[in-house]
This record gives C-alpha cells, sequence and structure tokens, in this order.
C-alpha cells in the first residue's frame, strides 16, 4: 500500500485523538511508523494498525475502515483540489473514481494498486457501486463515500447489498442521495 494512505491515517488519527494514540497504535501493531507519501509498504502494517484501533477503541475493523475513509476526504480535497473541482455533486466525483482519479493516483504514485469499482443504476434510481479489491477494504470506500458526500454538502444513504465479508464473490454497495 502506499505511503499517502498511512501519512493520511496517521493524520486523521492525530487529528482526532492526539500523537500520542498514534504512537500507541504504531506500538502495539508492530508497524514500521515511519512513512513517506510515494514509498510502498505491506498491506499488513495497514491492517495491523487498523487492528490495533479496534482492540484500542473497541470498535469493530469495520467501522475503523469507515471512520478513516469519512475523515480523509477533507484532507483528500485539500492535498488534491484538482480531483474534486470539476465536480459539483458527489455522485460527480464518485462515478470519476475509475477513469479519471486512480489514473491519476497511478501517474503520482507508481505502483499504487487501486480498486476497481463498476458503476450501474437499480430501479430505484440508487447508484450502484460494485468494488472489487484484493485488499478488500469495501468500508474504507464507504467512507470515503460518506466522506465526499459531506464534502459537497449533501446528504446520502449507503447500504452494502453484498460483501465479501459475509461470503460474497464481491462487494455491491448502494448509494441513494437524499434531497
Amino acid at each position: 500500500m502506499k505511503g499517502v494512505i498511512f501519512n493520511l491515517l496517521q493524520e486523521a488519527v492525530e487529528q482526532q485523538f492526539g500523537a500520542d494514540i498514534w504512537d500507541e497504535l504504531i506500538m502495539r501493531s508492530g508497524a514500521g511508523g515511519v512513512y513517506t507519501s510515494l514509498g510502498s509498504y505491506p498491506d499488513e502494517e495497514i491492517f495491523g494498525l487498523v487492528e490495533a484501533a479496534s482492540n484500542l477503541t473497541g470498535e469493530p475493523p469495520t467501522a475503523i475502515l469507515h471512520w478513516f475513509g469519512e475523515a480523509a476526504m477533507p484532507m483528500l480535497a485539500k492535498r488534491y483540489p484538482e480531483f474534486f473541482v470539476p465536480h459539483a455533486t458527489a455522485r460527480s466525483f464518485v462515478l470519476s473514481v475509475n477513469e479519471i482519479i486512480h489514473p491519476e493516483v497511478r501517474k503520482l504514485y507508481s505502483g499504487a494498486g487501486c480498486p476497481h469499482f463498476h458503476f450501474d443504476k437499480d430501479d430505484r434510481g440508487r447508484l450502484i457501486l460494485g468494488y472489487r479489491s484484493p485488499r478488500q477494504l469495501c468500508h474504507l470506500a464507504h467512507g470515503f463515500i460518506d466522506g465526499a458526500t459531506a464534502h459537497f454538502g449533501e446528504r446520502a444513504e449507503v447500504e452494502h447489498l453484498m460483501c465479501v465479508h459475509a461470503g460474497a464473490p464481491m462487494c455491491r454497495i448502494a448509494v441513494d442521495w437524499l434531497p
């Protein structure tokens, strides 16, 4: 996983809980703890940090990942405004992930292993995201969606229709933007 993700996690933890908690997570997880944004680090380190946060807070790892995705979105908007400026809505932003954002991420961070999303619409008009990633971080994606929705001053209901963590072959997430 690219170091920028670790940098965002550290910033989110330190903003909300303080530097001592970040240090505690590093100690409990056994992670290296020093990450450069362009560096690549074993996926196990992010999973270890999430597990350490889960053990420390009593929240399940899925909730930690969701929190992180939501907390990271304002930081991403500040660091990479060019990804956000062309969009007037969270829906437009989310739909740009495969064609605009992830290709740019791969340019900025060589070797980045980005997930792939498939988009569809159901009979109720909800956006249906098919999510595939060997990392199985669908709850992080859910947090990013909620964070993007907040960034654009919108509200949405997000529902996991299928999840690899429940034995499904892929994740399907429904997003219904509310008036």
